[in-house]
Order: structure tokens, then C-alpha cells, then sequence
């Protein structure tokens, strides 16, 4: 058992999407795989794992259904981001032709980003609680009318043939991922680009997500990221998730926050954390 200092915990099975982001990230540490989100988590919490390697978005599904309001009670910091490419495969048992497939298995995002290639193949889909599972099922059955959409790795680990690559429909599917870990390792103000991640709730006053919004445009803060969740079972309290461009420390943005904090009723830094180089390859499509 790899020492927990030389562990990263994710959610899913062995060969699921996190995992692939978990060996790319940090390869030479050992990957965890854990039931829930809040396994994960607590796998760090608990002193069984040093990072967490959290999904929150992806260019084609949106964003991960719970994880934003999990946040910002996981007791985690935020302390890096990573965009992984989703290269899905058709995968079969060994000796299975596309042919002899008459039923695919997996997650529903991913089957939704394969329509495509189902309707050409005129195969049956099947849903199941992630990609990895499905085709670890589909290699334990050894049926070879059933193949799975997954990754590459997970074919490799459960010893499955890939009958076509690359079979999404969105060239640009991509999964944004947080890396999370126990303290925060907040990077020196000047050392490069630098994203924030927090969570603020609003007075339950008239225009008051706008004025507390506001600050940020005055002050030249662009947005990158704001998601809202209801709280406590009521309509009226929401919460909002931030990312914005900027550290604490630049003046432009402690402004923002200043003006934030007088507009809210909590705000609540998530994380601090070098921005990936993948932000500036498609820079542009931001918010504001």
C-alpha cells in the first residue's frame, strides 16, 4: 500500500476519467479510488491521501452536478486546476469485432457525447454509474455482443480491445478538474497568472448579486466562473461559486472583494492557485 503522502484520491473506479487526470497530473503518486466525492475528501481529511483530484466541469455535459455546493464543506483547499482531454474509445471484449456489438455500455454524458457513432453502429445504450464500472463489467462477462465507451486506460486495466478511438462527437470535450489538498499553497502574487475560487451569499435585498457583482467590473476583475445552488431547502438563499482572474493580493482585486464582502453575507476563499496553461489556449471565451 503506497505511503499517504504518495497518494491522490478521486472518485470513480480504476481507469475512470479522474483517474487518467490523477496519473497525468501527479504520476508519481498512487491513485485511490473512492465511492463518493465526499470519500475523496475525507480520504484527505483522514490522512489516507495528500491530494484530492476533483471534477467540476466538462466542455460539453457542464458542469458536475453537487460538486459546488460539496465544495465548500469538504474542508480542502483548492490548490491547483487541470484540464484533461476526453478521448472516449469504443472498447470490447478481446476478439470482439464492431460487428458483433449490438449493446454499449457506460456513463450518460458519455454515450449523450457518442450519438453519433451509436447511430452509425445501430447499437443499443446502456447506462450505468460511470465509464470505468461499465467496462470492468463488460470484461467480467466476457460477452462479446457488449462493449463499453471508456477510457484507454480503463481498457487496459480490465484487458479490453479498443475497437475505435476518438468515437466523440465535440473534438473539444474537455474536463476541468480542481486539485485539492488539507492547507492551501498559495502562490507568490507576482509568480504568474492566478485564479481564485470562493463562495459568497447575497443580502435578500433587491439587485443585490448585481451590486455585489459590481465591484468586480470597476476594479478591471474578470470572471471567469459563477454558478448558484439553493441552501437550507429555502428559494430565496442562494449561494454562488466564483472564479475570477486575479490574486487577494492585487490591488484590483482586494477592491473587488472589499466591495464583495460589504454587499454579502459570507464570503469564503475556496482556494488560490496558479492558473493551468490550457486558459490561455482558448482565451477569449471568457464571461466578461
Amino acid at each position: 500500500m503506497s505511503a499517504p503522502d504518495k497518494t491522490i484520491a478521486f472518485q470513480g473506479s480504476p481507469g475512470a476519467y479522474s483517474d487518467l487526470a490523477c496519473r497525468s497530473v501527479r504520476p508519481e503518486m498512487t491513485t485511490l479510488p473512492c465511492h463518493a466525492f465526499e470519500d475523496a475528501f475525507a480520504a484527505v481529511r483522514d490522512g489516507k491521501a495528500a491530494l484530492a483530484m476533483i471534477p467540476i466541469e466538462n466542455s460539453v455535459a457542464g458542469r458536475v452536478a453537487d460538486i459546488h455546493h460539496l465544495l465548500p464543506e469538504s474542508g480542502l483547499q483548492i490548490i491547483g486546476e487541470h484540464f484533461q482531454r476526453v478521448n472516449l474509445h469504443l472498447l470490447g471484449v478481446k476478439g470482439a469485432t464492431i460487428g458483433d456489438l449490438t449493446h454499449v455500455h457506460s456513463h450518460i454524458h458519455a454515450l449523450n457525447q457518442c450519438r453519433k457513432v451509436i447511430e452509425e453502429l445501430g447499437i443499443q445504450p446502456v447506462v450505468h454509474v460511470d465509464t470505468a464500472g461499465a467496462a470492468a463489467e463488460i470484461a467480467a462477462n466476457g460477452d462479446k455482443t457488449q462493449g463499453a465507451i471508456a477510457s484507454e486506460l480503463a481498457g487496459e486495466l480490465d484487458g479490453l480491445a479498443s475497437l475505435r478511438a476518438d468515437i466523440e462527437d465535440a473534438a473539444h470535450n474537455t474536463t476541468r478538474f480542481l486539485i485539492m489538498a488539507l492547507e492551501p499553497v498559495i502562490p507568490h502574487p507576482k509568480a504568474g497568472p492566478t485564479i481564485t475560487s470562493f463562495v459568497f451569499r447575497v443580502r435578500n435585498v433587491p439587485a443585490a448579486l448585481y451590486k455585489a457583482l459590481g465591484g468586480f467590473a470597476t476594479n478591471g476583475v474578470n470572471r471567469t466562473k459563477l454558478e448558484s445552488d439553493l441552501v437550507g431547502g429555502h428559494f430565496l438563499a442562494a449561494q454562488f461559486y466564483a472564479d475570477v482572474e486575479g490574486h487577494p493580493e492585487h490591488r484590483n482585486l482586494e477592491l473587488a472583494l472589499e466591495e464583495l464582502n460589504f454587499f454579502t453575507r459570507e464570503v469564503k476563499i475556496l482556494g488560490v492557485y496558479p492558473a493551468h496553461p490550457y486558459r490561455l489556449e482558448t482565451d477569449g471565451d471568457d464571461d466578461d
